[in-house]
């Protein structure tokens, strides 16, 4: 584990880490089962990263993203070959947010939305870029 681990909670967690194991690569770890068939925990590796998955418990306050209107949260991973990732994706039901591109900060990016709630950013660097270059390029960005 890292200093932080993140825990995404959704909806039929079994299910939520094969489409994360088919979708992104992530390699399904320990799975922590509770009476009744959800899962408590299930480990996903993506790279050198862990996430956490659980079930839904509404009576614990423990909801998913589409049971409490979005996620003001996206997640972030760097990948070697962003079109690959981006484009399984998809094809494995993700929706686009912002389509692949490169961006001003040197990176080959785009974000979309799992079936389960969940916001993701995909990244490729592909260039260097100064910080005075990038300070500019978001402030003309972001001018309105």
């Amino acid at each position: 584990m890292h200093t932080i681990t993140p825990h995404l909670v959704v909806r039929d967690a079994g299910r939520a880490a094969d489409w994360y194991a088919a979708a992104l690569g992530a390699d399904i770890g320990a799975r922590v089962a509770v009476p009744g068939g959800k899962f408590m925990q299930i480990e996903l590796r993506l790279g050198d990263s862990a996430v956490m998955l659980a079930d839904e418990f509404p009576e614990m306050g423990v909801l998913a993203p589409p049971t409490i209107g979005g996620t003001p949260v996206v997640l972030s991973i760097e990948v070697a070959d962003a079109e690959s990732v981006f484009a399984n994706a998809i094809s494995a039901g993700a929706h686009v947010r912002q389509p692949l591109q490169e961006m001003f900060w040197g990176d080959l990016h785009g974000q979309f939305d799992d079936p389960y709630g969940h916001r993701w950013n995909v990244s490729q660097h592909v260039r260097d870029v100064g910080h005075d270059e990038i300070v500019a390029a978001a402030a003309r960005a972001f001018a309105g």
